[in-house]
């Protein structure tokens, strides 16, 4: 009896923990943030000197909140779909939630050419230089997304899936709202401080 109780103790307490993979992932999401927190620091520190530029938030960029928007929306329903055991419909949400990582970064490259054909380039001072190393480095952690969802893609579709662990699918759905949401404080902060 005594035993018994110690077992359920231990699985209790195990179920309270949280998952290493997430735990680590949460890590990842707190050093990004520190990140951009130090360049939008910068930024808003900077634009007070001699000689500052400003820029324009180009349309494409718009296009492209729109386009993440409804990708967190579908890789949060491929959550829900895998939970559910639905796999068709998990894979096609998984694929609208890549193609749409695709499309977004089409968006950010049409953006950064409009800015660039508006003379703001990456010599000089202001908040255009400032723009492509932020969004930039954005785009690189949304691309780091992307391979993921594609590699998940794939998988789902080359594999039949025996076990139906969702760590990994939430693992991915998190990471992708995060750069969802860093993506509109981004947008927020460009408009806000310029």
């Amino acid at each position: 009896m005594i035993k018994s109780m110690e077992v359920k103790d231990t699985v209790n307490e195990q179920r309270k923990r949280i998952h290493p993979h997430k735990f680590t992932l949460w890590v990842a999401l707190g050093s990004i943030i520190m990140m951009f927190a130090g360049l939008t620091s910068a930024y808003v520190v900077k634009r007070d000197q001699p000689g500052w530029t400003t820029f324009s938030i180009p349309r494409a960029f718009w296009y492209s909140t729109a386009i993440m928007l409804m990708s967190s929306l579908a890789i949060q329903m491929a959550l829900k779909a895998f939970k559910e055991r639905e796999m068709i419909r998990y894979r096609n949400l998984l694929t609208a939630t890549a193609v749409s990582g695709v499309f977004f970064m089409m968006c950010q490259w049409a953006g950064f050419r409009e800015i660039w054909k508006s003379g703001i380039t990456l010599r000089g001072s202001g908040g255009g230089q400032f723009l492509y190393v932020i969004v930039g480095l954005h785009a690189v952690h949304v691309l780091g997304g992307v391979v993921a969802l594609l590699y998940m893609t794939a998988k789902s579709y080359l594999s039949k899936i025996r076990s139906y662990d969702s760590v990994p699918v939430e693992l991915m759905s998190t990471y992708w709202h995060f750069v969802d949401l860093l993506w509109i404080y981004l947008l927020i902060f460009f408009m806000a401080i310029r």
